[in-house]
């Protein structure tokens, strides 16, 4: 008899983030974000531990955090004193650093491991919302400062082979994520192009119509959508929707649609 190696489920997350600190500095425009995290927390478990991808950390290969307490990055400008004692002292996990350290090469994907690096605004602001007690060890992966679609969803397809019972792998970024836009009056026309976005993102993600070639083909081409340029100028707040796409290959299990900012966003739970 054959023997098929299961390997466990993996809750599986993309997010959008809000802007900087502002989620937790009392925001109006930021509500809704945290009672979409607040829904979503309690709708998995507890995670044992957790891996985000981040939107706001790039390098030539994909880059894993390996120190034991890594400090915080507050890597936003221009706001309050106080968003710059946020504290989140969640511990690292080398040893599931290693482990995707391990299965990234040997899929053939140049890895690499970052001893000093700490935890960015991509982790911590969430984070904080979602698991305030800052007592599940965390790891970050950076994204490949190549931007390209295939190869992170490529990097989630190596990473859904983690033997981590428990595990919360979390893409943070912004499904829409125009800066000018957000400190520009709303006009039919951007408003028009936010709704065609979002209605083609969340359709990719959920649809079961769709096979998985056809999903993973989408999702490679995504910069062809009509207004999808206008939403990302440059993509690395998506790309993190990417990474997250690979681990799972199925449609997700909810949609959640939400404004932050004025503008409409969306989250994504596998």
């Amino acid at each position: 008899m054959k023997i098929i190696e299961e390997f466990p489920a993996h809750t599986v997350l993309y997010l959008s983030h809000g802007g900087g600190p502002l989620p937790l500095l009392g925001d109006k425009h930021h509500e809704e974000m945290l009672s979409c995290l607040n829904d979503i927390t309690s709708m998995i478990a507890k995670p044992s531990a957790i891996l985000v991808v981040s939107a706001h950390w790039e390098e030539s290969r994909p880059t894993i955090t390996h120190g034991t307490h890594p400090a915080l990055i507050y890597d936003y400008y221009g706001f309050p004193e106080r968003s710059y004692e946020v504290q989140y002292p969640a511990p690292g996990h080398p040893l599931l650093a290693r482990s995707v350290f391990s299965l990234l090469s040997g899929k053939g994907i140049d890895a690499g491991l970052n001893d000093q690096r700490g935890f960015d605004h991509g982790l911590f602001i969430p984070l904080k919302i979602m698991y305030p007690d800052a007592d599940i060890p965390c790891i970050q992966l950076s994204l490949v400062n190549s931007l390209n679609p295939i190869e992170h969803i490529k990097i989630g397809e190596a990473l859904s082979e983690l033997q981590q019972e428990g595990l919360l792998i979390i893409g943070s970024g912004m499904s829409f994520h125009n800066m000018d836009a957000f400190f520009q009056s709303t006009t039919t026309e951007s408003q028009t192009m936010n709704d065609s976005f979002e209605k083609w993102l969340r359709d990719t993600c959920s649809n079961e119509k769709i096979d998985e070639i056809e999903r993973t083909h989408r999702l490679e081409q995504w910069a062809e959508v009509s207004s999808a340029r206008y939403c990302h100028p440059r993509e690395e707040h998506l790309l993190p929707l990417h990474v997250c796409y690979g681990v799972a290959k199925h449609p997700c299990r909810n949609v959640f649609k939400l404004r932050i900012m004025e503008k409409k966003v969306s989250m994504y739970l596998w």
